[in-house]
């Protein structure tokens, strides 16, 4: 990987592993719902920008829309919101590392639903260990002092609802011939859609007009959401998806570096032991089956001889 992805991938890592951080931040002003919509609004609006100017459209037909709503509820509205809500009970770090055992949940889902017909050993150890590791991090066994019950709940159901978004998108979505990042604006634009009607019911607390919150929620529609699935689409063209799933393994070290250096959250031992587990999960479960021996060639059948009796 030449020097220019390798800077990249860590640009694209650390963008991705502090939206935490601006959630946090974010929910300083604004209600879950309404960060939720203006992250989507935004993030929507810098890709179809770059669609267009690129010289694409966005695509047409009922049904290819109806799955693109599918994902976007499974993968942006429940999640995203979830997640806005959690953190506001539950530390930015511990919702980082959650988050980041989604490739984790993206297999056993797959397995669910009979897309991934063989597990295999390895990928088994990594399942198991994103079991391990949130176990670690949600520590039940603990009084929880920064974190609430219910806030890593929130966060559980979040990374698997995320990762149930890639299997869908992988069964219904990615086989149809439609560029990627034209997907990710569809997905985007239909998830907003999604929402808006939302907003008149759950949406509409008053504002607390802060700037710290105000300059997050920015970052995170334009920067989190928008030019970051730009900066991911170049990466997986130049370097190939495996090499651009590797910035899953910068999440939960950016999320927690930036909680305890920013926000000042305490990091217990739970957290970091969890942390590292999730990791090798990640590790684990990106491993592919080895293929099934190749049965060999049976002999064609050698010449008959017939017995005359009499």
């Amino acid at each position: 990987m030449s020097s220019a992805s390798l800077l990249r991938l860590g640009l694209l890592g650390l963008i991705w592993g502090s939206v935490f951080l601006w959630i946090k931040v974010a929910g300083y002003g604004f209600s879950p719902v309404q960060m939720v919509f203006a992250r989507l609004a935004m993030g929507a609006a810098v890709l179809i920008a770059v669609v267009y100017a690129r010289g694409l459209r966005l695509p047409k037909g009922g049904t290819l829309w109806l799955h693109l709503f599918a994902a976007a509820f499974l993968g942006n509205v429940l999640p995203w919101t979830l997640f806005a809500w959690g953190e506001q009970s539950a530390s930015s770090s511990v919702a980082g590392v959650i988050n980041s055992a989604t490739p984790v949940w993206t297999v056993a889902i797959a397995l669910l639903w009979r897309q991934e017909s063989r597990l295999g050993g390895w990928r088994a150890l990594g399942l198991a260990l994103g079991l391990v590791g949130t176990l670690l991090i949600a520590a039940p066994w603990q009084s929880q002092d920064d974190n609430s019950t219910a806030g890593i709940v929130a966060f559980v159901v979040g990374t698997a609802s995320l990762g149930a978004s890639f299997a869908y998108m992988g069964r219904f979505l990615t086989n149809r011939g439609v560029p990627p990042l034209t997907l990710a604006a569809s997905q985007l634009t239909a998830a907003a859609l999604l929402l808006l009607p939302a907003l008149p019911f759950v949406g509409l607390r008053p504002v607390a007009v802060r700037t710290d919150a105000l300059v997050s929620l920015l970052v995170l529609g334009v920067v989190c959401t928008g030019l970051a699935y730009v900066l991911n689409f170049e990466l997986i063209a130049r370097d190939g998806p495996t090499a651009a799933s590797t910035v899953t393994y910068l999440f939960p070290v950016v999320s927690v570096l930036l909680g305890a250096l920013v926000l000042d959250e305490r990091v217990g031992v739970n957290v970091l032991l969890g942390a590292v587990v999730v990791v090798g999960a990640i590790y684990f479960v990106r491993r592919r089956p080895a293929p099934p021996p190749a049965r060999l060639p049976e002999p064609p059948p050698g010449p008959t001889t017939s017995v005359k009796v009499g």
